[in-house]
Parts: structure tokens; C-alpha cells; sequence
């Protein structure tokens, strides 16, 4: 792959056309893990996939993605040496998060036409 890279880079808008795609690629990549995270599933594996791409091109997401492993890294020490209780409102705050966003985006009034409670007129989002 290196090879091929050079290569590109002899040619200045095969440069450009190159880091353009990376750019795209990278950055869509990475707004999806941002979406993803207060979900359950992999939402922080994609942010980091994401600056992963984005850093094959540009060093200041390199440096971003170490600034965020290292910050998420110590995140999840200072959760993991935390009681039970403080865990507890921490995937409360999780599962309150995941709820207002599945409300915000229609899905529970979507849910209710399909199951029959269109009329429970609460579960209609205020935005959509």
C-alpha cells in the first residue's frame, strides 16, 4: 500500500482527489461514532476507526485520536473504580440519553402507528 501511496503522491491532484476521499471517508466514519455512542454497540470502535482514516492523511487527527484514546482510557478506569451506585446512575443517564433521542427522532410515535397507539399523542416528537 505504501507503494501506491508514493505513487499518488507524485501526482499533485492525485494527491488532492486522495486526501479529498480520505477526508470524506474519515469524517462520515466518524459522525456515524458520534451518533453511536450513547447507544449500545461498538459507537467509540467507529469514532476511533473514523480518526484512524482521518490520521493516515492528517496529523491533527493523530493527535486528536491520542488525546481522545488516552481521555477515554481514563474515563473507563475512573467507571471501573467506582461503586455500584454511581455505576448504576451513570447507565441510568446512558439509558435516558438513548430514550430522549429515540423520541426526538420519531421513533417511538413510528412504533405506536405500526402497534396501533397513533392517538397516544406524548410519544409524537416535538421536532419532527
Amino acid at each position: 500500500m505504501r507503494h501506491v501511496r508514493a505513487r499518488v503522491r507524485r501526482n499533485p491532484r492525485a494527491n488532492t482527489a486522495w486526501r479529498l476521499a480520505i477526508g470524506i471517508i474519515g469524517t462520515v466514519v466518524l459522525a456515524l461514532g458520534v451518533v453511536a455512542i450513547p447507544y449500545p454497540g461498538p459507537g467509540w470502535l467507529i469514532v476511533f476507526a473514523g480518526l484512524g482514516i482521518l490520521a493516515t492523511e492528517f496529523t491533527w487527527a493523530g493527535r486528536l485520536l491520542r488525546f481522545a484514546r488516552r481521555h477515554y482510557d481514563r474515563w473507563m478506569a475512573w467507571v471501573g473504580r467506582q461503586n455500584v451506585v454511581v455505576k448504576a446512575l451513570l447507565a441510568l443517564l446512558t439509558c435516558a440519553i438513548v430514550l430522549a433521542t429515540l423520541w426526538l427522532l420519531g421513533a417511538f410515535s413510528l412504533v405506536a402507528e405500526l402497534v396501533g397507539l397513533g392517538h397516544w399523542t406524548w410519544l409524537q416528537s416535538p421536532i419532527v
